[in-house]
């Protein structure tokens, strides 16, 4: 479940980046309603992935919260990716061992 959740973590920081750069003018308008659709799918799979991996791995609440700006801050989810990075690599030591 940890895979997906990082999948999706970085899938959505980077759609939200281009709702961005549609705002700032950078991609075309006529993209808007597609881009904005993709997005908040993407939005809501990362919320209910963050719920449950934060359940699964015995999270506090505060981690939760964290992982929740990380979705609405640009480019957080880079911090969120290097952190998932490090926890995935932590539980496959623990296993391999």
């Amino acid at each position: 479940m940890l895979k997906n959740f990082r999948v999706i973590s970085v899938v959505e920081g980077l759609s939200f980046l281009m709702i961005l750069c549609v705002t700032f003018g950078i991609i075309s308008r006529d993209f808007v309603f597609y881009l904005g659709m993709f997005h908040g799918v993407l939005f809501i799979a990362y919320l209910v992935l963050s719920l449950l991996v934060t359940d699964k791995k015995g999270w506090s609440i505060l981690i939760w919260l964290a992982l929740f700006l990380a979705a609405v801050i640009p480019f957080a989810f880079i911090i969120v990716e290097l952190l998932l990075r490090k926890e995935a690599m932590v539980t496959n030591a623990i296993v391999a061992d």
